[in-house]
C-alpha cells in the first residue's frame, strides 16, 4: 500500500454540542477543498481507493461513525477516532461547549513502487 495524498481539515459544533456534526465538518473541510484525481492519475478506478481518514474530538466515543461514511461516494474508507480537538466553554457558562474537531485523510493505493 502507497501513500499518495493527505488533506487535513477542521469542523465544528458551535451550539448543539454535536460531536458527530463537528467530525462530519472536519471531514467536509479536508474533501471540499480538493478535487481528488488520484485513481485518474495511476489509471485505478475509484473503488480502489484506500481511504484513512483519523478524526481527533474530546469524547470520540460521541461520535458516530456510520454517519461519516456516507460522506465518501466511493473509494474504501476506514475512519479512526482518537482523543483530541477542543472543547471551548461558553462564556456564560451554560448549555454545551463549542466543539472542534479535527481531521487527516490519507489516500493510499495498492501498488508497485517504481524504484522497485
Amino acid at each position: 500500500m502507497h501513500r499518495v495524498l493527505t488533506e487535513f481539515g477542521m469542523g465544528t459544533s458551535l451550539r448543539r454540542g454535536d460531536y458527530t456534526q463537528a467530525a462530519r465538518r472536519a471531514l467536509e473541510d479536508a474533501l471540499w477543498h480538493n478535487s481528488i484525481n488520484m485513481a485518474e492519475l495511476f489509471g485505478f478506478p475509484k473503488e480502489a481507493m484506500h481511504i484513512t481518514v483519523e478524526i481527533g474530538v474530546q469524547r470520540p466515543d460521541a461520535v458516530k461513525t456510520d454517519e461519516l461514511l456516507s460522506v465518501f461516494p466511493y473509494g474504501q474508507p476506514k475512519i479512526v477516532i482518537r482523543e483530541g480537538g477542543l472543547d471551548i466553554p461558553r462564556p456564560d457558562g451554560d448549555g454545551q461547549p463549542t466543539i472542534i474537531a479535527n481531521a487527516a485523510i490519507s489516500v493510499a493505493f495498492d501498488m508497485e513502487r517504481a524504484d522497485g
